[in-house]
């Protein structure tokens, strides 16, 4: 009786589980980006077009333009969307808690650290990592941030272990990005 009473419960889980995927792709899938003009038309084939590369994705555009959600569609149509989505708005914190957030730290790296914390990029393990705002991003955090996405690998702050991800990279920003690195003041 009890294994029936277990086969039950992990059947309605299975379905609970299929149902959640179904909303997520109707909220975060393209039905949910208006437009029919041609330029919409040609950022749908766009997203289409990406969505399985395993290329770094750049999403440029004014605040309020729907980066965010164009990243979830990329993300929705592509071969990891079963896996994670994680997204870090790197504007909205200041650059040590961020590389924290970003890479994750080790018990003692700093003060308050009394444990061990995973990092964004490590979560976002076989998914999907959005990072908004990379544009604010300092220097020595770019050159952590291009090792991630040239070599796939980072320590946690404190830490000496290299942990090896595989996790699809989007970056957004409101930026002119070209004019920056012309100005030396991005990589």
């Amino acid at each position: 009786m009890m294994s029936i009473n277990r086969a039950l419960s992990q059947k309605k889980v299975i379905e609970e589980n299929k149902n959640l995927k179904a909303q997520l792709d109707l909220r975060y899938g393209m039905d949910n980006i208006v437009g029919q003009d041609r330029r919409m038309r040609r950022v749908f084939d766009m997203i289409d077009s990406i969505a399985d590369a395993r290329a770094t994705v750049l999403i440029t555009g004014e605040n309020g333009t729907g980066k965010s959600m164009i990243a979830r569609a990329i993300h929705r149509r592509s071969n990891r969307r079963d896996k994670p989505f994680v997204e870090v708005a790197c504007g909205a914190l200041p650059e040590n808690l961020l590389e924290s957030e970003l890479f994750g730290h080790v018990a003692g790296a700093f003060t308050g650290a009394i444990g061990d914390k995973m990092g964004k990029f490590l979560q976002a393990n076989g998914g999907t990592i959005f990072l908004d705002e990379i544009g604010t991003a300092s220097p020595s955090m770019q050159v952590k941030l291009l090792r991630v996405l040239q070599d796939f690998e980072f320590e946690a702050v404190g830490g000496t272990k290299t942990h090896r991800v595989d996790a699809r990279v989007i970056l957004a920003t409101n930026e002119n990005l070209a004019k920056a690195v012309a100005e030396n003041r991005f990589r």
